[in-house]
């Protein structure tokens, strides 16, 4: 695979040999953005999960990250909070 900001050192001489190159790189860039809008979609799309099991596990999984966040935060607001305050006057 060749890198795309790679220069190529070729001089244009005729505006076929220019649209030549347009057409390649359009094609280029046609190809790369079906790559870019399939891995897109494959990020976004919702996992079936097939059994009760799964579910739980997943719930409880879900559960205890929000409560780990939850006691990040606070420690976080409990060590660092003087910063956050406003002084009373």
């Amino acid at each position: 695979m060749e890198l795309p900001l790679a220069k190529k050192e070729k001089d244009y001489r005729t505006l076929d040999e220019i649209r030549l190159r347009k057409d390649e790189l359009a094609g280029s860039l046609q190809k790369d953005n079906h790559q870019f809008s399939t891995l897109w979609s494959q990020l976004f799309t919702t996992r079936k999960d097939g059994s009760t099991g799964e579910r739980i596990a997943t719930l409880v999984a879900n559960s205890v990250t929000a409560i780990d966040a939850i006691l990040l935060i606070r420690k976080i607001a409990k060590n660092y909070g003087f910063l956050l305050r406003r002084k009373k006057k």
